[in-house]
């Protein structure tokens, strides 16, 4: 109902811009409708005083409002026009923009090799490392609670766990930045945790996340046996930025590339209705806080 009557409103007013013989009619009907009003304003308010006294309440205001409406005709037409196009704009806007967290359609690999590549080869999850090599303070800053992530490749999506393998691959052979997955799958009593700890870690709760999904991963550099985790690290953030690229090309969402919180080790694949479907059936993260 309401798509119907913006489209009405839109098709009359591209009528009335690009159709002269539109215009003229619409003239036409205007000035009768203005005459035939302000006639009607008039017998209203015929009789002075006294007429004005007989009528009803109702009626003098309603005499009072449309004579108003008559004197500031093109204000209001203006002003209604200014209403029906922020809708319009902001309905636009939506599908123009790819707000965080929010589902995203374009999933396309743009490397048509790499999509080849990763149609005929299945890439194996590199072998784990240690658990203290993930316990450092540098660590631990970046990433709260880390020793409790989940680093298990078998918990993530099929498709997103090869994309990522793949972006991997492509940092070490073309940039030669060794990478690790800081966390994979994140239970929905994790992301709670997470969400009370404030908005420097996350902004969003259970099932807001596409890791609860296997769709979303947190990654760092491997150089020298330790983790560089910090975009203070200048070659650190060159990484980063190779990062999202490689990622984008692999039809995944980068978090450094987010207006609000920057996540610069954050990747996704956005799939649609995989969080709203979540938000309509998940139980409220508050059950799932300790």
């Amino acid at each position: 109902m309401i798509l119907g009557g913006y489209f009405v409103l839109v098709s009359s007013g591209l009528a009335l811009v690009f159709l002269p013989g539109a215009r003229a009619v619409a003239l036409v009907g205007w000035r009768k409708g203005r005459r035939r009003l302000a006639g009607w304003v008039q017998r209203v308010g015929q009789g002075g005083r006294a007429g004005l006294s007989r009528a009803g309440v109702g009626q003098r205001v309603l005499a009072s409002g449309l004579g108003w409406l008559l004197q500031h005709a093109r204000w209001v037409l203006g002003a209604l026009a200014v209403l029906t196009a922020l809708p319009l704009v902001a309905m636009a806007w939506r599908h123009w923009v790819a707000i965080d967290t929010f589902d995203h359609t374009d999933v396309r690999i743009r490397d048509e090799r790499v999509a080849a590549l990763l149609a005929g080869e299945r890439l194996v999850p590199p072998a784990p490392l240690p658990p203290e090599v993930f316990t450092t303070r540098e660590v631990e800053l970046v990433r709260p609670a880390v020793r409790f992530a989940s680093r298990d490749w078998a918990l993530l999506d099929p498709d997103f766990a090869q994309r990522l393998l793949m972006v991997f691959r492509i940092m070490r052979e073309q940039h030669g930045y060794e990478m690790v997955l800081i966390e994979g799958y994140r239970s929905p009593q994790r992301q709670a945790q997470l969400a009370a700890m404030g908005g420097h870690v996350t902004k969003v709760g259970a099932f807001r996340s596409y890791h609860q999904f296997g769709l979303a991963a947190d990654s760092a550099f491997l150089r020298d046996g330790r983790i560089v985790i910090s975009e203070r690290d200048p070659w650190a953030m060159r990484g980063y930025e190779l990062y999202g690229e490689v990622a984008a090309s692999l039809g995944m969402t980068w978090g450094g590339g987010w207006r609000n919180l920057k996540d610069y080790g954050h990747v996704e694949l956005r799939r649609p209705g995989v969080l709203r479907r979540a938000a309509e059936e998940a139980v409220p993260a508050a059950a799932y806080e300790y």
